[in-house]
C-alpha cells in the first residue's frame, strides 16, 4: 500500500528535545503536566551522572553530553540540557557547543540560561534563592547570576548532596523556604533551583502569598525552550503571542 510522509510525528508542532539526568524523576512529570495535549513534541534522552552532586561529578557530564545528544532524533527545533548546576559548572557556552556538535541546527538552552532570561523578562534583578544543593554547588551559581546582573539577597538551601533524595523533597518544604526568602526587603523575584525539585504545584500559591514572581528551573527551562522553538506560531496561535509563552505554564512568567 502506498503512503505519504507528514511533517513529523505529533502533528507537526514544535519539536523539542531534553537531555535529562539519569537521577531526575521530576522534570518529565512536570513537563507532562504543563504541555498536556498541546501540539508539541517533547523527546527525552538520559545522561549518566553520579547521585552525589558535587562540582566534580557535575563536570563529568561534559564528555558524556554528545553521546546523550546523539540519542535524540534529528531535526529538533531546540534542545535543553536539563541540569541547572551542571550547566553552571560546565559552562553555558560549552553545553551549547557539545550539543551542537551533534545537532548543529538546533537552538540550545539549559536551566540557568533560561532562569537568567526569565528574570530579565520579568524585570527582576534582586532575588531570593532556594536550592537543595551543598555549598560547593551553590557558590558558583550565585557567582554566575551575579555576573549576569542578578543579586542574590537571601539564599536558603536544604544542603542535600544526593540527587535521588532531592526528588523526594516535599513541595511544602520548598514552599516554606520560598516564603521565608521573600521576607528580605528589596526582593524582586524568587528562584527555586534544580530540575529534580518538585515546584509546579506551589508556584501560583507562593506568588499569591508573597506578591513576587516565582521562577523555577523546570518552569524557566520549558518557557525558554518554547520561546526558542517559536511554539506558539507553530501551533497556529494568533500573532502577538510570543512563542507559546502565554498561559501555557504556571506563574507570572507565563502571563507576561
Amino acid at each position: 500500500m502506498d503512503y505519504r510522509l507528514n511533517e513529523g510525528a505529533g502533528g507537526g508542532g514544535a519539536r523539542m528535545g531534553l537531555i535529562v539526568l539519569a537521577t531526575d524523576e521530576t522534570l518529565e512529570f512536570e513537563a507532562r503536566r504543563m504541555l498536556g495535549a498541546r501540539d508539541v513534541q517533547l523527546l527525552h534522552a538520559r545522561i549518566l551522572v553520579a547521585a552525589a552532586i558535587t562540582p566534580e561529578t557535575l563536570a563529568t557530564m561534559d564528555a558524556a553530553m554528545p553521546v546523550a545528544a546523539a540519542l535524540l532524533p534529528e531535526g529538533l527545533d531546540v534542545i535543553g540540557y536539563a541540569c541547572t548546576s551542571g550547566a553552571t559548572v560546565i559552562g553555558q557556552a560549552r553545553v551549547a557547543a557539545q550539543v551542537r556538535s551533534v545537532h548543529p541546527g538546533a537552538a540550545v538552552t539549559d536551566p540557568i540560561s533560561a532562569v537568567i532570561a526569565a528574570l530579565a523578562h520579568l524585570g527582576a534583578a534582586r532575588i531570593g534563592m532556594v536550592t537543595p544543593y551543598v555549598p560547593s554547588v551553590t557558590a558558583p551559581m550565585r557567582a554566575l547570576l551575579a555576573a549576569n546582573g542578578i543579586e542574590t539577597l537571601h539564599e536558603i538551601s536544604f544542603a542535600e548532596g544526593d540527587d535521588r533524595r532531592v526528588a523526594r523533597i516535599d513541595p511544602a518544604a520548598t514552599r516554606a523556604a520560598l516564603i521565608a526568602a521573600a521576607q528580605v526587603p528589596g526582593t524582586e523575584a524568587l528562584f527555586a533551583s534544580c530540575t529534580n525539585l518538585q515546584t509546579f504545584g506551589i508556584i501560583d500559591e507562593v506568588e499569591a502569598e508573597t506578591g513576587l514572581p516565582v521562577v523555577t528551573s523546570n518552569q524557566a527551562l520549558l518557557w525558554h525552550m518554547l520561546t526558542l522553538a517559536d511554539a506558539g506560531k507553530k501551533v497556529g496561535e494568533k500573532a502577538g503571542k510570543k512563542a507559546g509563552a502565554k498561559a501555557w505554564g504556571p506563574g507570572r512568567l507565563f502571563a507576561v
